[in-house]
């Protein structure tokens, strides 16, 4: 007997964690409605990004939301502040760091509940990670958690007794981890972005907090990256 496939919304960014959940979730039987957001984000190369893996992994949806929030700013990422960067890990500063884009998840998954609802899907995934990330308070499981506890209250469907299921696969797994398993499950790589402050042309600025744990974790594996 044939099993019925079910959607899942799964919030595709274009990094490498975003593409190695996406492969989860297909692995786990679901049909991947992506949904990529346009945040006033400060570069447009994570939007190609996210074609291109949406693609690759046969998304049935891909939708892309956009919302200003560099109306707002406050990060290095929507606002006009310079992206710290190291000359390796260990120099990363410890605390909340400048790029965290205020309430960015609880916006991002706000929506992701709102597409999950409207096609009748109890599964939302989402990248965050907790071990190898950048000290962003809504990475961590007291979060998940909670946010899946507002899901409950907030939606029909909730009241009507289903409760939508947040998954966070990635959340205790180290980036050396996380490459590991996108390697079982043959993610490409080479398609996806990772750097905050990449140049005019694409390529990584390589000293970013987000290229230098990408990098690590890639050494951790010990293969090289295939990012420009």
């Amino acid at each position: 007997m044939t099993q019925t496939r079910k959607n899942a919304v799964v919030l595709l960014s274009g990094g490498l964690d975003s593409a190695t959940v996406a492969a989860i979730a297909r692995e786990k039987g679901f049909d991947l409605c992506a949904l990529s957001f346009d945040y006033g984000q400060r570069h447009a190369i994570e939007h190609e990004a996210a074609k291109r893996v949406a693609r690759s992994l046969g998304a049935a949806e891909h939708i892309f939301q956009k919302i200003d929030l560099r109306s707002f700013g406050g990060s290095a990422l929507t606002d006009n502040i310079d992206v710290p960067k190291s000359e390796d890990v260990s120099q990363i500063s410890p605390g909340i760091p400048i790029t965290y884009v205020p309430a960015r998840n609880t916006i991002f998954l706000s929506f992701a509940l709102a597409y999950a609802e409207v096609i009748g899907s109890m599964d939302i995934f989402i990248g965050v990670n907790a071990v190898d990330y950048s000290g962003y308070p809504d990475c961590r499981p007291d979060f998940i958690a909670a946010f899946e506890q507002l899901a409950r209250l907030a939606t029909k469907a909730g009241v009507d007794g289903a409760s939508c299921t947040i998954h966070a696969p990635l959340i205790h797994m180290t980036k050396g981890d996380i490459i590991r398993e996108g390697m079982r499950l043959q993610v490409d790589y080479s398609l996806t972005h990772s750097c905050y402050d990449p140049a005019p042309d694409g390529k990584a600025c390589r000293k970013c907090d987000s290229c230098l744990l990408r990098a690590r974790g890639f050494e951790q594996v010990g293969i090289p990256d295939p990012i420009r």
